[in-house]
């Protein structure tokens, strides 16, 4: 795992200064790669990297260079197939003067072009400079488990500037980088607690999207940059297979995916652990093949703590486990930093237990494995019960829904209220994965000026009409994998594992695990009330029964209690009271909302935790830096 850095000289600076320049942002970085670090500057380019020493420990630093000098790579990730591959490209000639994944990669560009991205099982993000061609190329994995921005505008000399990196942050050290906040984008954060399109926080830098390629031709004055899909997510359900076949699939494509992200490292692998069959999972496959480190964090208020869970099966397994309990103290003091570290604010409460819990097995393995994605291919969330839910009440006319849900908007609140309200809708409307922080009408009590802003289905829709040929439990799903999914959860494990220097490994996010899932019929996704339930079924052949049926609990946390307190209320006040509050959000709403959570007259933690969080990374970057 590593980290890189780059942008296209275009004649402004002389080659010193580039290199000061690159070094620089590299600096920025260091943290996911504290290893080596190394550069390459011509003309055209300057490309940086910090690395992370994890295959071939010895000749594995970047950028490498192609036999004759005129391609060079620079490169974040794992691929997992890299033997295979070599092995075909020293078939056809190719020599290879290091043991690591990085070169086969390069070479595999050499020999199939883009082509070579099909054929690349791992998780990537990477740039190829061909001084030849004049021409940068580069792409992301298809689940976006490794990061990719870049940034793009006219100087004050109307020259183009592109920058590219692994982190938004690296960009701070480079002068030709503006940096501004992309304030239009507030409303669109208050609703997703991210940005639900390409662009981010900052203006002028983006997200390469996941299962996506990029040219940046230097010479070229009219077409210098595009990008294109390599991959397209394609449900293809196979009715005819039964329960045991799909049982069998996974249990074999799994122990598979697991084995080979478990042994493509020249240094000690472990595994995060929680109460949930995931990670347990995990962690019973990958005992197969060391002695194995688990790593578990916990809360010393017992109801939002998994740690006896997590220890109990550690036991049983047999393997060895390291745990920590988070104080309410910790939690505040590190929230700042860990929104540095994020690139843009991220206002999910489990990203501080994830930074703790890398922090913890940092100090004993450089590699871990973890559980996630396992919901999103396998329907692990309980509203994905929704669409069975509402199966007969959505043959209503429409006309009827609405005319029902007027009525019951005008009610005190009852039991099935919500229903009523929520089922006027279409599927596209009524399920919006993360739309649970603020309302879109509500965005303008919020914000301190009005800010033009599109309804959250706006950005949804496009992805539910992509998926029209399957089942809302499907499309749900689809949803998630796109959104949820790359935005926050990958987000998180990313940014939080290389904060600590440490590699985090997904292996239900696999391309092998995926052709699975996207087979699957939804009644063995979700069946007999029971979420994952195929993939439990499997699970059950290899774990206790508690463990394979434990509930999802997600990443607790005792927030809620905790900004009920004097001393955390306090400290969120402050903010709230403070200039950069004054500036963005209408301070007596958000106010009210600080105090009626105190007083215990509303549940208002999530909102509290967004607004609060948005100026500690406010202050981080464009306070402080």
């Amino acid at each position: 795992m590593c980290g890189f850095v780059g942008f296209v000289n275009d004649g402004v600076n002389d080659r010193k200064e580039n290199e000061s320049f690159v070094k620089a942002m590299a600096d920025r970085i260091v943290h996911r790669g504290p290893d080596q670090d190394d550069y390459y500057v011509d003309d055209q380019v300057s490309l940086g990297f910090r690395r992370l020493s994890i295959i071939d420990l010895e000749g594995g630093s970047q950028p490498i260079t192609n036999a004759d000098g005129t391609k060079v790579l620079i490169f974040n990730g794992e691929i997992y197939n890299f033997k295979d591959l070599r092995k075909e490209l020293v078939e056809k000639g190719y020599v290879f003067k290091t043991q690591t994944d990085s070169e086969t990669i390069l070479h595999g560009y050499e020999e199939w072009g883009k082509d070579v991205l099909s054929r690349l099982r791992g998780m990537f993000a990477f740039v190829i400079w061909d001084s030849v061609e004049k021409k940068l190329f580069g792409a992301r994995d298809i689940f976006g488990i490794k990061p990719f921005f870049y940034y793009m505008n006219k100087d004050a000399n109307n020259k183009d500037v592109f920058l590219f990196a692994s982190e938004i942050k690296a960009f701070l050290s480079n002068p030709r980088f503006e940096k501004e906040l992309n304030e239009e984008r507030l409303p669109d954060f208050l609703c997703f607690e991210y940005i639900p399109t390409s662009q981010t926080l900052f203006r002028n830098v983006f997200k390469l999207e996941p299962g996506t390629y990029f040219e940046y031709k230097v010479d070229d004055k009219n077409n210098k940059f595009k990008t294109d899909k390599y991959f397209e997510l394609k449900y293809n359900i196979d009715d005819k297979k039964d329960e045991e076949y799909w049982t069998n699939l996974i249990d074999e494509t799994f122990k598979g995916s697991t084995t080979i992200h478990a042994l493509t490292a020249d240094v000690e692998v472990g595994c995060f652990l929680s109460s949930g069959v995931d990670s347990s999972f995990v962690v019973h496959e990958m005992k197969k093949h060391m002695d194995l480190k688990s790593f578990s964090v916990g809360y010393a208020e017992e109801k939002y703590s998994e740690l006896k869970y997590a220890q109990r099966f550690a036991k049983i397994e047999g393997v060895k486990n390291y745990s920590k309990k988070i104080t309410a103290d910790e939690f505040f003091e590190k929230t700042p930093l860990i929104q540095y570290y994020m690139d843009e604010p991220l206002p999910n409460p489990s990203a501080i237990p994830l930074y703790f819990l890398t922090k913890l097995a940092s100090e004993q393995v450089k590699v871990v494995l973890s559980g996630e994605g396992a919901d999103e291919l396998f329907g692990g969330y309980h509203y994905y019960h929704e669409p069975l839910d509402f199966e007969k009440y959505m043959k209503l006319p429409q006309p009827i829904r609405s005319g029902l849900a007027a009525v019951a908007s005008k009610l005190p609140d009852f039991h099935g209220k919500r229903f009523l309200m929520r089922g006027k809708y279409p599927m596209s409307q009524r399920y919006i994965r993360n739309n649970y922080v603020f309302n879109h009408r509500d965005v303008d009590k919020i914000l301190s000026k009005k800010i033009p802003s599109q309804d959250p289905s706006y950005y949804t829709k496009p992805y539910f009409d992509a998926c029209t040929d399957v089942d809302d439990i499907s499309k749900m799903q689809y949803v998630d994998i796109k959104t949820w999914l790359v935005q926050d959860i990958l987000v998180k494990a990313d940014r939080m594992s290389m904060a600590n220097s440490l590699e985090l490994r997904v292996p239900f996010l696999d391309k092998e695990m995926l052709k699975v899932a996207l087979q699957i019929p939804s009644k063995y996704r979700i069946a007999n009330g029971t979420t994952k339930y195929i993939l439990r079924k499997a699970a059950l052949r290899n774990l206790p029964e508690e463990t394979a049926k434990m509930v999802k609990k997600g990443f607790l946390t005792p927030l809620n209690d905790w900004l009920r307190q004097d001393k955390y209320y306090s400290m969120v006040k402050e903010k709230f009271q403070g200039d950069v509050a004054a500036k963005y959000f209408n301070q007596d709403y958000i106010m009210k909302l600080l105090n009626d959570h105190k007083e215990g007259n509303a549940k208002n933690m999530k909102k509290i935790w967004m607004i609060y969080v948005f100026i500690l990374w406010y202050e981080q970057y464009f306070v402080q830096n």
